[in-house]
């Protein structure tokens, strides 16, 4: 299927992409990207793809503003399809819980594990992986611990309560009834039948 562009006229040529902020400015190149897809464009990311999408979503995780700022009309017509799509999806995602800061952070450390479980050396993917398998949302390697509840009725409650307390204002005695007995003296020749004529 052909696609027929028709250029619009009378755009400003300044540079004014400067002051939309990384996210809508991603998310609109990802949308062109989303159209060409349907017209046949391969959006398969290599390796190149993968890193420009990492770095530009790190710089970006690091300082909105700044990155912001660099990203210029020039340098956004320099990334390919694949890694506009890839970097629009890790800032859409970064931005999606912008409410606190704590979820931003939380967003933020969640991303970077993401960019760095794709590492060539084998180590930081695995501890990155490792890493992501422990944040609380997957669990994957929490322990977890069971608490046991019984239920009790009050009476039985108030019971034990009683008990305690009377044990406490009068403690038991250490020695309970004790029987002294008188020592005897036993003959064991006798008793065992020993004779001294043996």
């Amino acid at each position: 299927m052909t696609l027929n562009l028709i250029p619009e006229l009378g755009v400003p040529l300044e540079d004014e992409a400067k002051q939309i902020p990384l996210p809508e400015r991603t998310s609109a190149l990802a949308n062109t990207v989303e159209e060409l897809e349907k017209h046949g464009l391969d959006t398969t990311p290599d390796e190149d793809d993968k890193e420009v999408a990492a770095i530009l979503a790190t710089s970006y995780a690091q300082a909105p503003d700044k990155t912001s700022r660099k990203v210029t009309n020039k340098r956004a017509a320099k990334l390919t399809p694949p890694s506009v799509k890839m970097a629009g999806a890790i800032i859409e995602e970064f931005n999606h819980s912008v409410v606190e800061s704590s979820k931003q952070l939380r967003n933020l450390v969640t991303n970077k594990l993401i960019i760095e479980s794709e590492n060539p050396d084998p180590r930081v993917r695995m501890r990155a992986i490792e890493l992501m398998g422990k944040i609380s949302d997957v669990g994957l390697f929490t322990e977890k611990s069971e608490v046991t509840i019984t239920h009790q009725t009050t009476d039985d409650l108030k019971e034990k309560l009683r008990s305690k307390l009377a044990k406490l204002v009068n403690p038991e005695p250490e020695v309970e009834d004790a029987t002294i007995l008188e020592a005897q003296t036993i003959n064991t020749d006798e008793e065992f039948g020993f004779d001294d004529d043996d």
